[in-house]
């Protein structure tokens, strides 16, 4: 037993020195720190094997894959804009937003495309169906970009129609993470391929097993039809998303149809994403009239919205996106009101949302009213319950799983992606939002979150007291989980 004791503390010992280690030779935020740092030393060897998948960053191998790609559809996207009539202006840029505008676009990646035209979904079953009919009216080109592309009901009839587009000549990809489409196989998607289609896995979510790193995801879903029409937000291609399946009931989400220029930023998005996986040369996409048409003066209408694409991932070194949206909610005097279904700020988002409410600001934060993560949602009723101590109205949405992402600020900005308000979102996966600088967008989108409200409950004193020790003290382990959750 003397030599059993021993070797235990020779392990405790090394497990301890290793920990420390591996926490503190790279740079990362206080908080993830100490959350690793009690992981590892809570579960000693368990801990360092957790970490080895999920700790460790984003590989070299394909940081390198992603940055090498060059951005190639931009100078189109500028001439479209410029080719704009010129009361086509940025509705609802003042002084102000352009603060925003420079933002996003300091580095130059995310120009303001002005000739746009936007319809809001916020309901599975429309969604798909006019999707679907934009798949179907297809000419040239159909691009693919998902989270969650599952083999069932609704997935088999994309992929289907997808195989029916390419046998009739269109270039059909589509890219997806294979982590988040569990079910969705090699040989599944081999039907595809043998009609001409191309596949491929998102670089990061390839060989998770053998690069031991499986916490990096591609998060964007977009749809891109000829290069004109567009799709983007939360939903991604699985039957639950149209409420079929009964563990989340109802599933309320938000998307947009675009046909303008800002197609032609979400279009260069994909690229890039399909660039940086491909496995042979002969896959790669080069600049051409395809991908990137010209619209014809035809297809520019005079008043349409002012959009900037914006998109982020771990591959670079700060959080570019959360620091944007960030300094658009900072330009709210009157409102700021959000959906998301994962609440879990970091220090400095939470820090900006209690200034901006006791500054007087209308600030109201809608969330889910059950959980499909069980710590995750333990961790959002932590941060709700703190956020209404400093005047955040908070909403559980009670019709069913609320998985929308959207920000509304004042009655001109608003954006609508794929980006949660968490840790997860703001450092580790692979994003894309639509900002709008439009007062009627911006309404239409306040009328939906006012229509969510008779469906939701307001967080209240009486009701955080009623909570019970025990779920208080999940919420706060949770919490101090949540920065690797």
């Amino acid at each position: 037993m003397v030599w059993l004791r021993d070797i235990i503390r020779i392990i405790l010992i090394a497990n301890t020195i290793l920990a420390f280690y591996i926490v503190f030779h790279r740079r990362r935020s206080v908080s993830t720190t100490w959350a690793w740092l009690i992981i590892l030393l809570v579960l000693p060897v368990i801990g360092i094997i957790l970490y080895a998948f999920f700790g460790r960053g984003i590989s070299q191998e394909n940081i390198f894959a992603i940055n090498k790609q060059r951005h190639i559809g931009l100078r189109n996207v500028q001439k479209t804009i410029t080719k704009a009539p010129k009361k086509v202006s940025p509705a609802n840029t003042s002084n102000k937003a352009k603060m925003a505008v420079r933002f996003f676009n300091r580095n130059g990646e995310s120009p303001l495309s002005k000739n746009n035209q936007v319809k809001l979904y916020n309901d599975g079953k429309e969604m798909f169906r006019d999707m679907i009919k934009d798949i179907k009216q297809a000419k040239e080109t159909i691009n693919v970009e998902f989270y969650t592309f599952y083999n069932d009901n609704i997935g088999n009839k994309v992929l289907h129609l997808l195989m029916k587009k390419a046998k009739q000549g269109v270039q059909v990809r589509v890219l997806y993470d294979a982590w988040g489409s569990l079910g969705a196989t090699n040989s599944w998607f081999n039907q595809l391929r043998d009609v001409g289609g191309q596949v491929l896995p998102f670089v990061t979510s390839r060989n998770v097993i053998t690069r031991y790193r499986i916490n990096y995801h591609l998060h964007r879903k977009i749809v891109v039809v000829d290069g004109k029409i567009s799709w983007t937000g939360g939903f991604n291609i699985g039957d639950q998303y149209l409420g079929r399946k009964k563990k989340f009931g109802y599933w309320r989400d938000t998307q947009v149809r675009i046909v303008g220029s800002a197609s032609l930023l979400l279009q260069e998005r994909f690229v890039m994403d399909w660039n940086a996986s491909i496995q042979n040369n002969d896959q790669i996409i080069t600049y051409n009239s395809l991908f990137f048409p010209d619209f014809n003066e035809s297809e520019i209408q005079p008043g349409d919205m002012a959009i900037q694409i914006v998109s982020d991932g771990p591959d670079r070194y700060e959080a570019y996106m959360r620091n944007g949206v960030m300094r658009l909610m900072l330009l709210a005097k009157k409102r700021l009101w959000i959906q998301t279904p994962y609440l879990i700020p970091d220090d400095a988002m939470f820090s900006a949302w209690e200034t901006i409410a006791m500054s007087g600001v209308d600030v109201r934060i809608m969330i889910p009213c059950m959980p499909d993560h069980p710590f995750i949602y333990r961790a959002t009723q932590w941060y709700a319950n703190e956020l209404s101590r400093y005047g955040v109205k908070i909403y559980s949405y009670n019709k069913g799983f609320l998985h929308s992402k959207t920000i509304i600020v004042d009655h001109s900005y608003s954006s609508v992606g794929s980006m949660n308000q968490d840790y997860r979102s703001y450092d580790l996966n692979f994003e894309d939002i639509a900002v709008f600088y439009d007062k009627e967008f911006n309404r239409k989108l306040a009328a939906a979150f006012k229509n969510d409200m008779k469906d939701s409950t307001l967080l209240t004193k009486e009701i955080i007291e009623k909570q019970g020790r025990w779920l208080k003290t999940l919420q706060s382990f949770s919490r101090m989980l949540s920065p690797i959750l």
